[in-house]
């Protein structure tokens, strides 16, 4: 464990399937770091990948004493893996990124110099970004519901990529339970939040770990964890349903009345069925996925399980 003194700047990154990239990684972030702080240091967060990361972790942190490494028992998810990271921070500031270099290091003392002018948040909004097109159409879908759900300021790009106060860091850990989306725990916790532009690269090796399915899960955990408003939506998709129901209930009865005639349309008799069957199935769902994340937040299912540590510091 290491004692010395807290540094300024805490730099937390989850690692998934990026060892290649690592070592320049480090390098990089030392560099910039050395000369834009008072005292910094990085914090790994090994998120059970499928390459030997923690191995380089471990090499990079023996001669690096700023270097920090946690290696999780199972793949906890990008935002659990943060809140892990976050745990271990002890700067005046804390500054997340991802570890494929496309976020550039160079870019965090633009990030600190607003953090010291007072700003409580800094997001880094990017001038293009490198990702393939699914993943651009998913960004703007997450970003549309998040104005709509979290109030999120329009024109803010919710980037991986942000820097906060150590006040706000400790708002953000007050939170236990087991369905973590970073933003939403910080747009909850201040709206002082300032940005900066900067370029997105493409990244340097290997492949992304979030697939399509890993994108709807983190979109669910949003809609479902800050927010009742997909309750409320069903509750008016039934409303409107029930009420569509009743005037053609009408209709049907006038017209039995006015123009007796046999038994006919039995096409659209079956088309109401399933529509309102849909209804009620898309109702049940939603309120199944609101009761299964009380069930395993009563059951105290934890954020993330850590197996193992180098270099970190000694906890109050």
């Amino acid at each position: 464990m290491d004692a010395t003194p807290p540094p300024e700047v805490s730099v937390v990154i989850p690692v998934y399937g990026s060892a290649g990239i690592l070592p320049s990684l480090v390098q990089r972030l030392d560099a910039v770091l050395a000369d834009a702080a008072h005292g910094h240091e990085v914090i790994l967060v090994h998120d059970c990948g499928p390459d030997d990361a923690w191995a380089v972790i471990v090499g990079l942190a023996r001669t690096r004493a700023w270097l920090r490494g946690l290696d999780l028992r199972r793949n906890a998810g990008q935002h659990n893996a943060v809140m892990a990271g976050l745990g271990q921070a002890s700067g005046d500031y804390v500054v997340t990124m991802d570890d494929d270099l496309q976020h550039d290091p160079g870019d965090i003392p633009r990030v600190l110099d607003r953090l010291r002018s007072g700003a409580d948040l800094v997001y880094v909004q990017f001038e293009s970004r490198q990702h393939a097109l699914w993943k651009r159409l998913g960004s703007w879908f997450n970003d549309m519901v998040a104005r709509w759900l979290l109030k999120k300021p329009r024109g803010l790009y919710l980037s991986p990529f942000r820097g906060m106060s150590a006040a706000i860091k400790r708002e953000v850990l007050r939170y236990e339970g087991p369905f973590v989306y970073i933003d939403g725990l910080l747009l909850q916790s201040t709206g002082n939040i300032a940005t900066i532009e900067a370029p997105h690269h493409a990244r340097s090796d290997g492949r992304s770990g979030y697939s399509l399915r890993k994108s709807i899960s983190l979109w669910l955990q949003m809609a479902t964890s800050f927010s009742v408003m997909p309750l409320r939506l069903v509750s008016v998709a039934g409303i409107i349903a029930s009420g569509v129901g009743f005037v053609l209930t009408i209709v049907i009865l006038l017209e039995s009345i006015w123009h007796p005639a046999p038994v006919a349309g039995w096409q659209s008799l079956m088309l109401t069925v399933l529509i309102l069957g849909g209804v009620q199935l898309l109702a049940l769902g939603v309120i199944g996925e609101y009761v299964g994340r009380a069930l395993l937040s009563i059951n105290r299912r934890p954020q993330y399980v850590v197996r193992d540590g180098i270099n970190l510091r000694e906890r109050d």
